[in-house]
């Protein structure tokens, strides 16, 4: 029985990807191995979403160049979004590798089984990833992802209603759907079903009792999304909104869509409509010419809105991209680092204050592992949990009192 190894870096829709990647192998009669070295397939699901994913990526393939010397008969393929459509270039500079094939798909040079959008994991964890939309039309002008998943293409609704409920079969308590603009799923498919439409039939499903989706574009969320929110009981009240700048003329440059002021007055309807919301948002420093100015405009906003998670990165150029070809990447990694550990700071303290709110509170947590001898898991708005039992508590919704907080995580007491 051949054995297989893939090792994965980046978003949450590679991690599913990959899961499901090799859910089919399994089914081809492959076994999966811990290290690469006791493999006879290795797979690399890259990342390139900023240069130092990409260094890791190149590193790793690197590293294997001496393995696959050594064992000529060793098959080794690279997929993800470091392939693109410069096939012959990626040959060139990697020619110890076998295949590169496009991320989403699956081994070209395998014999293909079924139907294969709907292979499910076949050992899922209580929570798994389900993607719904596969690439993106916005064209952000840092963002590579459109030019290597290509343009937004959505699964029928009853094909992901049926994966979900194998995966409920299968031990899922909570599904969350992903898409690199989840809003704009359904407006490709027949009827155009929207994701309002689509939560509300998941929710229906016996035994599924989270439902979570990410990631969403400001100037595409509707208002019935965030009314299915609000009103679907299974759908858990979380949403990533990333800002990404507090500049209107940053975020123009960015070409995403919308003004600071049309993101305030999202966040406040958010907010009205489901009161126990706990929002999260991406934020880029150091974009091309960013100012000293416009970057405080970004620390001022995330100091009023108050987030409970922010994700924070500093501007890399990627190749290709209209950021790349139009502007110079003239901040200095010193003032980038700085500008980033200002955020971190921030959000440091402001995560700190939200959590301690929930000291002596208790709260619903689905439990989905363990970690150094303790029970974790999640509360409906995304809370990281800590707890100790002697009982198997994997998979179960569980009542925690909430005894110590940190900014990052709680720790209770199961009631």
């Amino acid at each position: 029985m051949p054995k297989y190894y893939i090792w994965t870096i980046g978003c949450q829709m590679n991690k599913a990807e990959s899961e499901r990647l090799g859910s089919y192998l399994e089914q081809l009669g492959h076994r999966a191995t811990a290290t690469a070295d006791e493999a006879d397939l290795i797979v690399l699901n890259s990342c390139v979403v900023r240069q130092s994913a990409e260094n890791r990526v190149i590193n790793k393939l690197n590293a294997l160049k001496p393995l696959k010397g050594s064992r000529p008969n060793l098959t080794l393929a690279v997929t993800g979004c470091l392939v693109n459509s410069k096939l012959d270039q990626l040959r060139q500079s990697f020619p110890h590798v076998d295949y590169f094939f496009q991320p989403g798909e699956y081994p070209p040079w395998l014999e293909k089984q079924g139907n294969l959008h709907t292979i499910t994991p076949l050992r899922p964890s209580p929570t798994t990833f389900v993607p719904i939309i596969q690439g993106c039309d916005n064209f952000c002008s840092y963002c590579i992802v459109p030019y290597r998943r290509g343009r937004e293409r959505s699964r029928p609704i009853t094909e992901i209603v049926g994966e979900v409920k194998e995966l409920v079969h299968r031990g899922v308590r909570e599904v969350t759907l992903l898409g690199q603009n989840v809003d704009s799923y359904g407006h490709d498919l027949p009827h155009q079903p929207s994701l309002a439409d689509l939560l509300t039939e998941l929710n229906t499903i016996d035994g599924l009792a989270r439902i979570r989706f990410l990631t969403n574009h400001p100037k595409d969320m509707s208002p019935r999304l965030i009314d299915a929110v609000a009103r679907r009981d299974k759908v858990c009240e979380l949403i990533s909104l990333p800002v990404q700048s507090g500049s209107n003329d940053i975020l123009k440059a960015m070409r995403r869509g919308y003004t600071i002021d049309d993101y305030r007055h999202l966040v406040t309807q958010i907010r009205s409509q489901i009161p126990a919301v706990a929002l999260s948002t991406d934020v880029i420093v150091g974009f091309p010419s960013e100012t000293e100015e416009q970057f405080q405009q970004t620390f001022n906003l995330l100091s009023e809105l108050r987030f409970d998670t922010v994700h924070v990165a500093a501007y890399s150029p990627r190749p290709g991209t209209t950021a790349a070809r139009k502007f110079e990447d003239n901040i200095p990694l010193a003032e980038k680092r700085e500008r980033l550990n200002k955020i971190e700071q921030l959000q440091e303290r402001i995560a700190a204050e939200i959590n301690r709110q929930l000291l002596g509170k208790t709260v619903e947590v689905l439990v989905d592992g363990r970690k150094k001898g303790k029970w974790q898991g999640r509360t409906r708005t995304g809370k990281l949990v800590f707890f100790s039992d002697t009982n198997d508590c994997l998979g179960q919704l569980v009542t925690i009192r909430i005894e110590k907080t940190s900014p990052w995580s709680l720790q209770g007491k199961l009631l």
